[in-house]
């Protein structure tokens, strides 16, 4: 039986394609129930449409702090059964609820702790990477808590910094590896076998 997932988004919903992806060819023991995101006419909502995938767009005003926010949208995953949260490329603060605690996976393009932590999200990571002079990057999937980037690290994947890399190359090269982590620590994490 699919384990009953949600993939909160806030941009292009590549990581929500590759797990829908994933699902329907029978690779990833996941069904993908809904897709929450905190903005409005993203490139997300479009792929989960694609795929079929329930969507709700969750204050994109900003209205609602992190509390009220957080309990809407996991009051959502809760009303359509999920069993895992992941945030992919998800930019707002969550603040988990005990009941969900070790329920929340993380994909940062870092190899955590490096480069972790509020405000490093997307090309400033990468740049941060290149501006330190890094010679590898990579990333990490984590669980979840209510600390920015902190939680028990799942997995991680190494990306070497090439010579003349730029955001944009690297960012694609770690993306690359994203697209295997992510989904190879949701298979440990629903096994039981995760570190």
């Amino acid at each position: 039986m699919s384990h009953p997932v949600a993939v909160f988004v806030s941009g292009t919903g590549r990581h929500l394609e590759n797990f829908a992806s994933l699902a329907q060819a029978g690779e990833l023991d996941v069904d993908v129930r809904l897709c929450v995101s905190n903005k409005e006419g993203v490139l997300a909502l479009e792929r989960a449409a694609r795929f079929g995938i329930d969507s709700l767009v969750l204050d994109p005003g900003r209205d609602l702090g992190d509390e009220a926010f957080s309990r809407e949208a996991f009051a959502a995953c809760t009303a359509r059964g999920v069993e895992l949260v992941l945030l992919a490329g998800f930019l707002r603060k969550l603040v988990i609820p005990q009941v969900w605690e070790g329920k929340v996976l993380n994909i940062h393009p870092s190899l955590l702790p490096a480069f972790g932590g509020k405000g490093y999200w997307g090309d400033r990571v990468h740049q941060a990477v290149l501006d330190r002079g890094c010679w590898f990057s990579g990333c990490t999937v984590h669980v979840v808590d209510n600390v920015y980037d902190n939680g028990p690290i799942l997995l991680q994947q190494v990306v070497p910094v090439e010579p003349g890399d730029d955001v944009h190359r690297l960012a694609e090269r770690v993306f690359e590896a994203e697209a295997q982590a992510f989904p190879e620590a949701v298979r440990l994490h629903l096994e039981g076998r995760a570190r």
